[in-house]
This record gives structure tokens, sequence and C-alpha cells, in this order.
């Protein structure tokens, strides 16, 4: 029987520049292989390669997905065996915390042909730096689109009941937790459920909540409490002992997206635009923030200056993702460079020493 997969995003092209989340979702490892190279060495692949095969002996595995690439990942985690691989290069370099003891570098660099680099070595350079000009071209817009959107949440937050809000969270709060209570610290780990990509956004809300019976669907507008109820929800977790996986915003990561309380059961989750789901199984549940806490009418009151915002809005979210694409399209060729300068037969020697060091780590903690 195969083991699960969960999918999710530890790095996301945000209003505030590439956000880093890797310290929180790799907390915990007992050992960590950090693959250095250049782009279009082979990580990625190597790292599939190794979780499809764990993930086929029936170990669940965590794939965390590349924001700047969607169809590539930038770490493999097997679960049960508290291993994981990540990609340690820019943006997202990887500090060690025990190097030796529990971090180990792999470096992919020697199986590429140094002479035929440096042939290209002008071009290498020139690539990397529109690669990176491109990118901030991309959180600048990102940027302005944040400030766009704070007008769009200004009429929602003005026109808000906050304690009809305060009284639908608690009352959400005792449906969830009512009297329970564990003694021990809660596990908090910060993910991204979803991110801006070359291809526009990417979410993995299915995925992550595939096998929770219990899920809440928090309808409602721009400002209207949503995140707040969730960042409420983790702060009574945590009073309660109860581990919590902790989705931010791919847009704006001091907001969050969605909750997932797994010893639980229950998922509660930001589902509007551009995330935006509806319920389709039995255990499905909506909150709609907008019908129970903001002032009837609303919608229709501001119904001209909100269009106006929304098209600026998504005008300056559609400017960031076309450089976004056109950062990957550099990319591409960059990794071009890389991919006829390396002797990949060296990489597949790589893959397989890594995955006899994971397998004889698993025997001595007797999980196989």
């Amino acid at each position: 029987m195969k083991g699960q997969i969960l999918k999710y995003f530890s790095g996301g092209n945000t209003a505030y520049g590439f956000y880093n989340l890797f310290e929180s979702s790799l907390s915990g490892l007992n050992r960590l292989f950090i693959l250095k190279g250049g782009p279009g060495t082979g990580k990625s692949s190597l790292m599939k390669k190794i979780g499809k095969k764990w993930v086929e002996k029936g170990y669940d595995i965590e794939y965390i997905f590349c924001s700047s690439d969607s169809d590539s990942i930038d770490g493999v985690i097997i679960t049960k065996l508290k291993i994981g691989i990540v990609d340690g290069t820019a943006p997202h370099v990887i500090e060690p915390k025990a190097p030796g003891a529990i971090e180990e570098y792999v470096n992919l660099g020697v199986a590429w042909d140094s002479a035929k680099l440096v042939l290209k070595k002008d071009e290498i350079l020139a690539l990397r730096s529109e690669v990176n000009q491109a990118f901030q071209c991309a959180y600048n817009k990102f940027a302005q689109a944040l400030k766009i959107h704070d007008q769009w949440e200004k009429i929602y937050i003005q026109n808000m009941d906050f304690s009809k809000a305060n009284k639908l969270t608690n009352e959400l709060i005792k449906k969830i937790f009512g009297k329970k209570k564990k003694e021990q610290k809660s596990e908090i780990k910060h993910r991204f459920l979803g991110a801006a990509t070359p291809n526009g956004p990417i979410n993995f809300i299915e995925n992550i909540t595939e096998h929770v019976p219990k899920r809440y669907f928090i309808k409602g507008r721009a400002g209207s409490g949503k995140s707040t109820m969730l960042k409420k929800l983790v702060t009574s977790a945590e009073e309660r002992g109860y581990d919590v996986e902790v989705y931010r915003c791919g847009f704006d990561p001091n907001s969050l997206d969605m909750v997932v309380f797994r010893e639980l059961g229950v998922s509660v989750f930001d589902s509007t635009a551009p995330h935006e789901c509806f319920p389709s199984r039995v255990g499905d549940e909506i909150i709609d923030m907008y019908k129970e806490t903001i002032w009837e009418g609303t919608d229709e009151k501001y119904a001209k200056q909100i269009e106006q915002i929304s098209e600026k809005y998504k005008a300056k979210m559609k400017e960031g993702t076309c450089f976004l694409a056109k950062a990957k399209q550099l990319r591409d060729q960059l990794e071009q460079i890389y991919i006829g300068a390396m002797d990949f037969s060296i990489v597949e020697q790589i893959r397989n020493e890594l995955d006899t060091k994971i397998s004889q780590h698993a025997e001595k903690v007797y999980l196989i």
C-alpha cells in the first residue's frame, strides 16, 4: 500500500518579496540533506525520485513545491523517518543548526564540467542579473497590489460588526475544541497552501484537506475578519496543546489562509479567490463572514468604488505574474547552460548514495 503525499509551499513570491518559511517546515528533522548546485543540475528530479521510491514503500511523504516553477520541488520529507532533502540554493538558503549531526551538504557541482561553464561565464552572469531584476519587478507590482487591496479591506472593516465577528469566532472555537486540552506543548508548522507562480496562483487545498473529515469554508470579502478568525483559532489550539499546520497567505504572509488540526480532523480555511472552492462532501460547512458580520447593503453602497479597486488590483497582480513568467523564461535559459555541462550519471550515483544513507538510518530506528 502506497503512502500519502502532502503538498505545500515553503517559499512565496509575495508583496514583501521572497518570503521564506523553510525553517519552520523543516523543523524537527533528525537528518537533513542540503543540495547545492546551480539551476539545471537535477536537484528537483533527484528529490522526486527518492520521494517516489519511499511513498511506494508505504511511507507518507511531504513535497515542498517551488513557487517560481510549480513543476519543480524545493524539498521532500519522509515524515516517519524524520528525514528531509532540500534545495539549499538561493533564495532559500538553509542555515544549518548542527552541521554533520543533523544537516549534511550534498554538492551536485561535482557533476558539471567547469571548463564548459567558464566559456559561458558572461552569459550566466547576464542571465542571473536579468532573472533577479524580473523577480524584483514582480515583487514591486505585488507590493502595489497590496496597497490597493488595503483600500478594498478598509471598506469592509469600516462596515463590520466586530462584536458579531468575535461571537462567531468564539462559537467556532467551542465547536472545534470544546473542553478538550492536552498536557503538552503544541507544535506549529508554518507553510503556504498556495503561491503566486509564473502560471498564476496555484493552491493545494484539496490535497492538504484530503484526509481531514471536517472542513469549514470561510466565505466573505477582503477585510471581513477571515484571517483574524484563523489567528484566534491558532492561539486557542496552542493554549490547549494541539498541533497546528498554519498556512499563510501567499500574497500577504502576515495574513492566514488556513489552519489544520489533524489530531482533531478539522481544517478551517479562507475559501475566496484566488483559492475559492465549495463544499463537496459530508462534513463540509460554510461560515459566511459577509452575511454574519458586515452591515447589510455594503456591497451595493460601495459597488462602484469596489469595482474600480478590484480592476486596479487585478491589473497589478497580472503585471506581477507576467514578470514571474519572464523570470521563469530567463531561468530556463540558464538551466539549459548547466544541463549542457552536466554528467547526470554522477548525479544518479549521488542519488543512490543518498538513498542508501536514508535506508541505513531507517534500519537504525527499526522502521524497516
